[in-house]
């Protein structure tokens, strides 16, 4: 791509998220989903001026790691951990139930292919933290209760989410259930998020002790834009790259680092406030450019309104999309029925997660134009309804 070109192509996409983000909220709907339809807009869907290449995914992601690290700023550690078992719960039970389900609906209703029904599976295992986490900060209550397990819930569905698409893609390219693949991504996974907090405690007490005695300004925001990069880096080499790229390993290692990095400020509250202030102004021109991306890989176009088969699969496989993420909510105990439908409602949307599910099925040839149609539809649906739904309720929610 060429230089020009690019900087057109961040011009529109800055712009067109600011003026639908902002017409968008002054008409009471989530700012996120004016963002989103700035992606339709300007992607395949829409008027197709805009490719996703791969800068664009490096800038997408850093928006969403970006966002995520201020949310790890502000996310209390103590109400972290006491939502741990909570979490835990929400997390399996909203993996196990959406992917079990509909692989078996799938393979023996609609009598399609193993590999094809496990995929439909781990498509709608997935859950996008960044759509949850933007609503829920535009809506201030990144601090509640609820948000906490949400974010815990989160961590543990991302990491079932890649380990499950290692296990899928290495039988549907081999045709056998061979676990090696899937176990040393398992081990590697799990030795990257023992030693990240560590790392991430060392990492922000380095960056407090080294800004007290710099000589040059814009200490605070070249660390963490560095630390990021070099995250995504390590999280690649830990995260099964030979099969899904730094990209999906990311989602499950690198931004979960931001968390435990952020929280690691906060024994000084000054220079917590300092941080703040550094990487606001950096976060609020990243963190827009993902969410046009996952508008920007939405394509409307490939659905066939008109098909009954597209009808019957894709509102079979959307129930059991939302009602997947509600079983292991009502199972909670203590917890009003108004917060166990926040819970379950934040847990729906799949966004650029369940995308790269169905794209690496669709770039492999596994799954066909007809069920990446219905896919695309039930990412869609599961992406756009919730921040509607999660500002109608927090309006009769009482923390």
């Amino acid at each position: 791509m060429d230089a020009h070109n690019f900087f057109l192509i961040l011009f529109l996409i800055l712009v067109t998220a600011r003026i639908l983000g902002e017409l968008f909220a002054r008409l009471g709907i989530p700012s996120v989903l004016g963002e989103l339809s700035a992606g339709i807009l300007l992607g395949v869907s829409g008027l197709g001026i805009i490719e996703v290449n791969d800068v664009l995914k490096v800038l997408a992601e850093i928006g969403v790691l970006l966002l995520l690290f201020e949310i790890g700023l502000d996310t209390d550690i103590r109400r972290l951990q006491a939502a741990g078992r909570k979490s835990m719960i929400v997390a399996l039970f909203g993996a196990v139930f959406p992917f079990t389900v509909s692989a078996l609906v799938a393979y023996y209703l609609f009598d399609l292919t193993l590999v094809v029904s496990l995929f439909i599976g781990g498509t709608l295992t997935a859950t996008s933290i960044g759509i949850t986490m933007r609503v829920l900060r535009d809506l201030q209550k990144e601090h509640s209760n609820i948000a906490q397990i949400v974010i815990g819930a989160a961590v543990i569905d991302d990491i079932l989410g890649v380990i499950l698409l290692v296990f899928i893609y290495d039988y549907a390219i081999t045709q056998k259930l061979s676990m090696t693949n899937t176990l040393n991504t398992t081990v590697f996974i799990l030795l990257f998020l023992i030693i990240a907090p560590a790392l991430a405690h060392y990492a922000s007490s380095f960056m407090k002790k080294f800004d007290e005695h710099k000589k040059v300004p814009g200490f605070i925001p070249t660390i963490i834009i560095s630390l990021i990069a070099i995250f995504a880096y390590v999280s690649h080499l830990f995260g099964a790259p030979e099969i899904l790229g730094s990209f999906a390993a990311g989602i499950a290692l690198s931004r979960r680092f931001i968390l435990p990095f952020g929280m690691g400020l906060k024994h000084d509250e000054v220079f917590l406030e300092k941080v703040k202030s550094a990487i606001s102004p950096i976060a609020h021109m990243f963190t827009p450019i993902f969410f046009v991306m996952v508008g920007l890989s939405m394509n409307l176009r490939v659905i066939d309104f008109t098909s009954t088969k597209f009808w019957s699969l894709a509102l079979t496989f959307l129930l059991i999309a939302v009602i997947g993420k509600y079983i292991g909510v009502f199972l909670l105990k203590n917890t009003t029925a108004l917060k166990k439908a926040l819970i379950g409602i934040s847990m729906i949307p799949r966004g650029e997660v369940g995308l790269i599910f169905a794209e690496v099925g669709r770039l492999n040839g596994i799954l066909d134009n007809e069920i990446y149609a219905v896919l695309i539809f039930v990412i869609i649906v599961t992406t756009v309804a919730p921040p509607f739904l999660l500002k109608w309720l927090f309006k009769y929610e009482k923390e």
